[in-house]
């Protein structure tokens, strides 16, 4: 990956292809506090932007990607040749984030 705008041409690609949800994401998404649908984390994927890049991930390449549905949702996910991985996906906490849900408070 070499910048953003390329990044989510990749994930869009590869999602386009297969979404690969791993079990670390499955039990995220299925918490009864969060219930994210496999519907919102395509919306994401498909509209949302990049606010923070792994490079040195221990699963390849990954990112973070912020979407909004009726609520933000962040997505850690990872372009393959013939799918996306979903690696996690939560909803962002105010007391993590700034308003904007991209940007992290400082600690």
């Amino acid at each position: 990956m070499t910048n953003k705008k390329d990044d989510l041409d990749l994930i869009k690609e590869s999602a386009a292809k297969r979404i690969l949800f791993l079990p670390h994401a499955v039990r995220q998404m299925s918490k009864p506090d969060r219930l994210i649908t496999t519907k919102d984390i395509r919306h994401v994927v498909e509209n949302g932007e990049i606010i923070e890049d792994y490079p040195e991930d221990a699963r390849g390449h990954s990112c973070l990607v912020f979407g909004t549905t009726d609520r933000p949702i962040h997505v850690v996910c990872s372009p393959k040749q013939d799918y996306l991985a979903i690696i996690t996906a939560y909803l962002p906490r105010r007391q993590d984030w700034e308003n904007d849900y991209k940007t992290r408070k400082k600690s």
